[in-house]
């Protein structure tokens, strides 16, 4: 069942979403119609196109991001944010639909620890250095991300000019990064992204200490609200923490 949002609170996490994403800008990040970002890197996840704006560019929108995302695979994000309409004018211009990813919302008035961690297990915040680069190992793995782009990767997420509003937490064990995540702390809202797990260490608890930590970390710097994008693994987790559909993001792949 998808909940009905405040629309200050639908305009604050879309807000969020936008700066997240384009925050991998690193080679370009321009706002206008579209707001797109290119990082350079060989991996959709990290280029794209996050709002338009007007329906009444949307072909001029479509052959902007064609030739500034040229030369690398990308994503098109039409999300609450977008006009109506947007989804079905990108299949008309060729842009291939991968589906819909729920957009997920909770109150961060208070925060419960519902599962137990593993024994030994601690969550930490990571700034720079090794751990930074053990962190994007970690999710890197579990999003298929190929290791010859961690160098690349590293970069960017060393360099984003908005650093000072992420939060990156790994879940440590045995003195290992065994789980990540990463929270945009932005416009009240905390958003959660790259919420990754080891495949050796899955459903023993890890995502939901990791979770746990990052709910907490948004209501220590005061956000109102933490949201997500949700996938169909991770969705069961976050409803245990009082997560609700409120949206879609619907994803569709760039256009050649």
């Amino acid at each position: 069942m998808t909940a009905t949002p405040d629309t200050g609170d639908m305009a604050r996490v879309t807000a969020n979403f936008r700066q997240y994403l384009m925050g991998w800008g690193a080679q370009e990040c321009a706002w206008g119609d579209p707001d797109r970002y290119r990082s350079g890197l060989a991996q959709p996840q990290f280029n794209g196109v996050v709002r338009l704006r007007s329906l009444d560019v949307v072909e001029e929108a479509m052959a902007t991001a064609r030739a500034r995302l040229a030369g690398v695979p990308w994503w098109w994000w039409v999300g609450p944010d977008s006009p109506a309409g947007t989804a079905d004018a990108l299949s008309g211009l060729g842009a291939v639909s991968l589906g819909a990813v729920p957009l997920m919302t909770r109150s961060l008035d208070r925060v419960e620890q519902t599962e137990e961690p593993p024994p030994g297990l601690r969550v930490e915040e990571v700034g720079d250095g090794e751990r930074l680069r053990e962190l994007v190992r970690t999710y890197s793995a579990s999003m298929g991300v190929s290791p010859s782009l961690e160098d690349g990767v590293v970069r960017v997420e060393a360099g984003r000019p908005d650093n000072a509003d992420v939060v990156r937490l790994a879940a440590v064990l045995d003195g290992r990064v065994v789980g990540t995540t990463v929270v945009m702390m932005a416009h009240e809202v905390a958003g959660v992204f790259l919420v990754h797990v080891a495949q050796a260490h899955r459903r023993r608890g890890v995502g939901g200490a990791l979770m746990t930590a990052a709910l907490r970390a948004g209501r220590e710097r005061g956000m109102r609200l933490a949201a997500l994008g949700a996938s169909p693994s991770g969705e069961p987790l976050y409803r245990r923490f009082g997560f609700t559909a409120v949206a879609e993001y619907h994803l569709f792949s760039g256009p050649a």
